[in-house]
């Protein structure tokens, strides 16, 4: 999507524009809920804009508003929280076709009482390490503030899960990790016994990426941006304040 939209906003404005996103999400994965932020012409008219790019966007890429923001905003660093949801069908003829694009479909048993024990289990800071891929000098430390699960309509089983930010494969592999725990090949306790280890564990699975969407992103006041920005930069340190 990034390179996409960085695209034909060079080409609507013939010249190079820089790009930035609230979070990067791996390959398959939908967004619903994007934020993104770019440096334009004041005088630039919004409206014309986003009719503009619909012209030349694909059809499942789409603009819904352009919004000035103050210049302390950083669409990635300044972010509070992003909140996902992952579906997933467990009714035995699996996801309905109009939304088998966005949601997994599951031929095993899934028992939400232990997925749900499971979940509360991993709530909090941790180092998430056991879930997360691998990147060079980056931190694994995470404060998961929502990981829950609910029944929807015609046995759709959504997951919401919200933190403060999320590491490469994070939210799949968490949804993978308790989906076993779902079928029965693991305790609910296992997931959360992963949080001692410091590498990534090579048995947890990491479910499709299609089932996974970002739908949300949370921002402070305008006067706390900056301060949230500085403080998101700084590499994070398991219980530091």
């Amino acid at each position: 999507m990034c390179g996409v939209l960085t695209e034909a906003l060079s080409t609507v404005l013939r010249e190079p524009v820089a790009l930035t996103v609230a979070g990067r999400t791996d390959a398959g994965v939908h967004a619903t809920g994007q934020v993104a932020h770019a440096d334009l012409p004041a005088d630039l008219d919004a409206a014309w804009l986003v009719r503009r790019l619909a012209r030349l966007l694909p059809p499942d890429v789409r603009v819904r508003a352009v919004t000035p923001v103050p210049e302390a905003f950083d669409a990635r660093f300044s972010a509070l929280r992003r909140h996902y949801r992952y579906r997933v069908a467990t009714a035995a003829h699996g996801a309905e076709p109009l939304r088998a694009r966005d949601t997994l479909s599951w031929p095993h048993p899934l028992d939400l009482t232990a997925v749900t024990i499971a979940s509360e289990l991993l709530l909090g800071e941790h180092d998430f390490a056991a879930f997360c891929k691998r990147r060079e000098g980056a931190t694994t430390v995470r404060a998961l503030q929502q990981l829950s699960w609910t029944l929807a309509e015609d046995g759709v089983v959504e997951a919401a899960v919200s933190a403060d930010a999320f590491c490469h494969s994070m939210v799949r592999s968490l949804v993978g990790a308790l989906l076993d725990v779902g079928r029965g090949r693991r305790t609910a306790n296992w997931p959360a016994e992963l949080l001692t280890r410091v590498e990534r564990a090579s048995d947890v699975p990491v479910a499709p990426a299609h089932g996974l969407t970002l739908v949300a992103v949370d921002y402070p006041p305008d006067a706390e941006l900056a301060a949230r920005a500085s403080a998101t930069r700084r590499r994070r340190v398991l219980g530091a304040p």
